[in-house]
């Protein structure tokens, strides 16, 4: 596909001017994506004997710039990871030479020295190619050695429910044709007994999550019991059969598509199973230890048991959390929201409401935590079609209140002031409802 050979290319370009500086300082965001993305680049700029400087941060706001600004020598290159596409002003500030890899969509010109973004070549950020895979690219630039970082890509990918087809689709043959990656069919959840993953795991969100003893009567039933990676072609096929039956009566098809198909080994990775992989990046980047998943993603197993530990206490948080959020549901004219407090997290919440619960219309999760509120908004692909864009819809209601937002037209976030709740509701509402009617 020409749009790929053009974005490749464009990697190269990036690639060569990083190897241009002897520093690199790199800021990246916190969740799947964003943590992959770092490993990828740092490992890269490593094998180039290029020092980093590594920071996960949550959010890009003034604050990130003043640090970049007092940890950076003038001959540095600063590079912004699965971010800065839509935060030009914040860009303007960093005073060294910015590169932005990244897969949202861009906000106005780019002060940075060079950027590299799926949308530049007419690849659609949102779902053929996140930052993971992009960066992955300009690591590829730097060496074509660097395959072996194709299973980190694709982890990205996976946590940003992107889909393995034109874009991402070529790193991922490129990937399973090299060894690095392969492919099995099932249910896309992580390794392990079946009832503790029906019982822990979030996504897929059935009505007998997170309670056990519906799970040992559902698997008794089904005469399945084990470790799901030990179940033979039989079992495998009866289960996600059974659960593919279940999540029909309410999830939308794209929640069907996202919980049976293609469950992706990393053969390279200490952590082998992509979705076991993506749950620990993002509770470590949520729990303020992203450096627990770097560490696992630069292939020290030392930090393996501190991560498995801390990512199942918040899959509990989280199931708990979406039970409690099915209670505090609010229905608007055009969204369905729901406004809590210290959260476990907004994101996978309004994810499992929109994927699971109610499809219907987009769902918005207000979090006030810290200080401030933090919201997450969610719709699905068939929205979208019909003319949703929440990165408009959340940029345009957060700024109206004092706050700001933005992300895909899929999913999007915001940060807003204390007490400005229900303005921002009723003003995205009416965004929303222009857009899909």
């Amino acid at each position: 596909m020409i749009e790929m050979q053009n974005l490749i290319e464009l990697a190269k370009q990036i690639a060569a001017i990083i190897e241009e500086y002897e520093h690199a300082r790199v800021i990246s965001h916190n969740d799947a994506d964003g943590i992959s993305s770092a490993a990828i680049i740092c490992q890269a700029l490593l094998r180039k004997g290029i020092p980093y400087h590594l920071t996960i941060i949550g959010r890009l706001d003034e604050s990130v710039a003043e640090m970049v600004n007092e940890t950076t020598s003038d001959d540095d290159i600063v590079i912004f990871c699965d971010m800065g596409s839509g935060q030009s002003e914040i860009i303007e500030k960093v005073e060294q030479d910015v590169i932005v890899i990244d897969h949202h969509k861009p906000v106005g010109d780019s002060p940075a020295k060079a950027m590299i973004n799926p949308h530049m070549v007419g690849i659609d950020g949102a779902v053929h190619l996140c930052a993971a895979t992009t960066t992955y690219l300009v690591a590829k630039g730097l060496d074509e050695e660097n395959i072996d970082l194709a299973g980190l890509a694709i982890a990205g990918a996976v946590g940003d429910k992107q889909l393995f087809e034109t874009a991402n689709k070529v790193i991922l043959d490129e990937a399973v044709e090299a060894g690095i990656v392969s492919v099995k069919k099932g249910l896309k959840v992580g390794s392990g007994d079946v009832a503790d993953i029906l019982e822990n795991t979030p996504e897929p969100y059935l009505d007998l999550t997170g309670e056990r003893e519906k799970i040992d009567q559902f698997l008794e039933m089904l005469d399945i019991h084990g470790n799901i990676d030990s179940l033979d072609t039989e079992q495998l096929q009866k289960l996600t059969s059974t659960i593919a039956l279940k999540l029909t009566k309410t999830a939308s098809p794209e929640a069907i598509e996202a919980a049976i198909g293609d469950v992706y080994i990393l053969n390279r990775e200490v952590v082998k199973n992509a979705y076991d992989l993506v749950a620990i990046m993002n509770t470590c980047g949520k729990q303020k230890v992203p450096g627990l998943a770097i560490a696992l993603c630069m292939k020290d197993e030392s930090a393996l048991e501190e991560a498995q530990d801390i990512t199942l206490k918040s899959q509990k948080a989280i199931i708990a959390d979406i039970k409690k959020a099915e209670e505090l549901l609010q229905k608007g004219k055009n969204i369905y929201y729901l406004s809590g407090k210290e959260l476990e997290s907004t994101g996978m919440v309004a994810s499992t409401i929109i994927r699971y619960v109610h499809p219907d219309m987009p769902f918005i999760a207000i979090n006030e935590v810290e200080g401030i509120i933090k919201i997450s908004g969610r719709g699905t692909r068939e929205l979208v079609d019909k003319g949703l864009d929440l990165a408009y819809a959340m940029r345009t209601a957060a700024s109206s209140v004092g706050g700001d937002g933005g992300g895909h037209s899929v999913a999007s976030g915001a940060s807003i002031p204390l007490g400005r709740t229900e303005e921002f509701i009723a003003l995205v509402d009416e965004i929303i409802g222009e857009q899909l009617n």
